[in-house]
């Protein structure tokens, strides 16, 4: 690791190469999701390219620390399919057994796109690409205040829309 810390971009791909399988191994027993558990090992290893000075030997292992890492961003991911699947249940990312028929796929993602521009880049950033509301401030140029305020007032438009169509079978 510290190869790559000075420079060596070489080294990223060996630690890549030697740890991908084991973390997504370890992603796969807890979630027993695919490809929750591939985004989850793609996302550790940007993480550490991204903050890759943040990793001190002195505190642990670099193994030890990307497990910590993908087991931290796992847990991040899932609190959001619930907070998700709470506020709006019909959005939620489902199980690929699961699958919505394309008639309500389209209906959701028809009254994502009528959201103001503001508030719709604020959802997809925050429940598609499951970035956190810090990132999203930091892309968009904006306080954590007004995409926290942003984020609300989509859900609440986007619950008012859809719920019209939403029975209690859990259907649109």
């Amino acid at each position: 690791m510290t190869a790559y810390q000075n420079g060596d971009e070489d080294a990223l791909e060996r630690i890549y190469t030697l740890l991908k399988q084991p973390i997504y191994s370890f992603i796969f027993r807890c979630t027993r999701d695919e490809q929750l558990s591939i985004d989850i090992v793609q996302d550790t290893f940007v993480k550490l390219q991204r903050y890759k000075h943040h990793y001190n030997p002195k505190h642990g292992k670099l193994k030890s620390y990307l497990f910590q890492t993908a087991y931290r961003l796992m847990i991040t991911k899932l609190n959001r399919r619930k907070k998700w699947r709470s506020l709006l249940p019909f959005l939620a990312p489902l199980q690929q057994s699961e699958e919505l028929p394309h008639s309500d796929r389209m209906t959701i993602r028809e009254a994502v796109a009528r959201l103001p521009d503001i508030q719709r880049a604020v959802v997809l950033l925050f429940y598609y690409h499951d970035m956190p509301q810090e990132e999203i401030a930091q892309i968009l140029g904006i306080p954590i205040g007004t995409v926290k305020s942003r984020l609300h007032a989509a859900i609440k438009k986007l619950k008012k829309e859809l719920e019209g169509g939403y029975n209690e079978s859990g259907s649109l």
